[in-house]
This record gives structure tokens, C-alpha cells and sequence, in this order.
């Protein structure tokens, strides 16, 4: 495709608000139309009409649109899209359930049409840093990849539990830094704050090539904390996805004279680096992104199986909390029909 990409977008909450004003700002992109049935109370569509269905968008000629409405939905305004041949760039999850991410795979890819996932955290500086490190090799083999998210209720959820709106991004950033699949996990949550869904979990977990993964995830913290760590055997390697910063601890490769550490057969303490990132705004990388894979220029994009299998985990990390038991998951394998 050309420039001048025709852009829609489908809500205008706490997400959709920040997707209509990179939209509107987006080079080689015109927003031409925001779907809220609520209106535009708040002045967010960036001057462009608000209309009440997706079908009114779709009348008005797009190339593509943001789904940003409640994740209950995403299937439903999805398959629309693709019906209408409009490519689509779905926030995370893709869909509130495995069978309506897979309904949505099929969709796409059966009429050929670009969509992708917004795993914002894949735009994340740190981490894309780190995922460069780790693909050139600097940290050697990996060991265990440990995150932790955190924070106080956010009143925008109604929908889903923390599983699927939180622990979402870690189990799609660390199947991406490392490149592997998870095999099995295993995990616990609970309720304490009186709505129907999970509001902390802690799970762990192994991937394809053996690394483990530890993740706690919550909406019962005072402390908002996104730390990621990827140990391996030359170090570790930890972002911060808050402040977007990455710092390398490496194992020391001075010889000591000290009698007792000499019979340690561990690592001990060497140089920490922290490392210059440029670090330009996630959600604006992320829309440049896609619409370079609309104009088939780049696929640097999370694309809709990928979502797919975020799901997927997602929903063994559920049942190994409902059942107690360790659930084992697709490795290197397609997640869903064919390839």
C-alpha cells in the first residue's frame, strides 16, 4: 500500500484515548473515524467524527483500525473487520477466551489480512534492548527469566481478572526476549479485593529450551513495580519497563585471594553497566510498527497467532490455579490450525 493510510479506531477509554492521539499524529496515516457508543465526552477523538457502530466506520472506507474497546468485544468487532477486509491492530488479549483467539486467527490469515496484538511491552526500549542482547548472544545461556508486576487496582478493568489484562504482557515479553515457547506452568492466585476474577497470581513455569520463568503478578500493591530479570550464565540482565532502563550485572571475571570465596563454586559480583537507550514512546513505536506492516514494508509486529498463544498460557495458568496442578502447555508448535 501506498501512504496515506486510511485509520479508524474503536473506543475511546483509558486506552483508546492515547491510540487517537497517536493516530492523529501518526506521519502517512489520517484518522477518520473513532466508534464509541458513549460519545466523546472528553474531547479525545482528536477532532475526528464519533460514530455508533463499526459498521458506520467501515462505510468510510479504512485501510485499517485499533480495537480498543473492552476485551469481551474483541472478537465480535474483529470478525467484523475481517469480513469487511480491514486490516486490524486488536489491544491485548486478543480475545477473553483461547476459542475466540483462534476464531480470530482463522479470520484474519484466511483472507490474508495484516493484524497484530498491542503487546505494548514488545516496544518497550529496555526490553528491546534486551531482547538484541540476548539474540546476539551476550549473556550466553539463559537460565531463568523473573518478572514482577505490580501496582493498586485500576478501575478501568470490569472484564477480566489480572491474569488475562497483567500477566498477559509477561508471558508474551518473555516467550519474545527469549525467543522460546512455555512447555508447563504452574501457578496460585487469589481474590481479596470482592470482584468475581483473580487479583494476584504467582506462577512459574518452564520454557522450550529449559529456561524457568517466575512471574508475580498483582492489583493489591501500593508499589507500582514492572521489573523484568534474565539471568544466564555470563550474568543478568534487568529492565525496568517503568522508567524504560536497562542495567547488566555480570558475573566477575577477576580471580580472588580470598581463601573463603575460592571454595565457592558459584558466581560472585562484577561490573554493572547501566546501559544509554533511546527512548522514544512505546505506543508511538508500536502504530509505526503496524502501519509499516499495512504497507507491507516491515513484520515487526506481534501478530494475531502470537497473541493467540498468550492466551493459550494464560489459560493454563487459570486452570493450574482452579485444579492445582501443574498444566502443560504446546512447545514449538503451531497454537492453532496449521501454520
Amino acid at each position: 500500500m501506498t501512504a496515506g493510510l486510511r485509520a479508524g479506531l474503536i473506543g475511546l477509554g483509558s486506552m483508546g484515548r492515547h491510540h487517537a492521539r497517536v493516530l492523529a499524529g501518526l506521519e502517512d496515516v489520517k484518522l477518520i473515524g473513532v466508534v464509541d457508543p458513549m460519545g466523546d465526552r472528553n474531547g479525545w477523538a482528536q477532532g475526528a467524527p464519533v460514530l455508533s457502530t463499526v459498521d458506520e466506520l467501515i462505510a468510510l472506507g479504512i485501510d485499517y483500525a485499533v480495537v480498543a474497546c473492552p476485551t469481551a468485544l474483541h472478537e465480535e468487532v474483529g470478525l467484523q473487520l475481517a469480513e469487511a477486509g480491514v486490516c486490524a491492530l486488536v489491544e491485548k488479549p486478543v480475545a477473553d477466551t483461547v476459542e475466540g483467539a483462534r476464531r480470530l486467527v482463522d479470520a484474519f490469515e484466511s483472507r490474508g489480512l495484516v493484524a497484530g496484538v498491542g503487546h505494548i511491552e514488545r516496544c518497550n526500549p529496555a526490553l528491546r534492548s534486551l531482547r538484541g542482547r540476548l539474540e546476539a548472544g551476550e549473556l550466553g545461556e539463559v537460565f531463568q527469566v523473573v518478572t514482577r508486576r505490580q501496582g493498586p487496582f485500576p478501575h478501568r478493568i470490569a472484564d477480566v481478572g489480572v491474569v488475562k489484562d497483567l500477566a498477559t504482557h509477561d508471558i508474551d515479553l518473555t516467550g519474545w526476549v527469549t525467543g522460546q515457547t512455555y512447555t508447563s506452568i504452574s501457578a496460585h492466585t487469589v481474590s481479596k479485593s470482592g470482584r468475581p476474577h483473580e487479583d494476584m497470581v504467582s506462577a512459574v513455569g518452564l520454557l522450550s529450551d529449559g529456561t524457568m520463568v517466575n512471574h508475580l503478578v498483582n492489583w493489591l500493591s501500593p508499589l507500582k513495580e514492572r521489573f523484568t530479570s534474565v539471568t544466564g550464565e555470563r550474568g543478568t540482565f534487568i529492565a525496568d519497563t517503568l522508567t524504560a532502563d536497562l542495567t547488566f550485572h555480570s558475573n566477575a571475571a577477576v580471580a580472588t585471594e580470598w581463601e573463603a570465596l575460592q571454595a565457592f563454586r558459584g558466581v560472585s559480583e562484577g561490573d554493572m553497566i547501566r546501559y544509554a537507550i533511546p527512548k522514544r514512546e512505546p505506543l508511538l513505536v508500536e502504530h509505526e510498527l503496524f502501519r509499516d506492516a499495512v504497507r507491507g514494508i516491515s513484520k515487526d509486529i506481534c501478530t494475531l497467532r502470537e497473541g493467540l498463544r498468550t492466551v493459550e498460557v494464560a489459560a493454563a495458568v487459570l486452570e493450574s490455579a482452579k485444579t492445582g496442578r501443574t498444566v502443560t502447555t504446546a512447545a514449538g508448535e503451531p497454537a492453532a490450525h496449521g501454520t
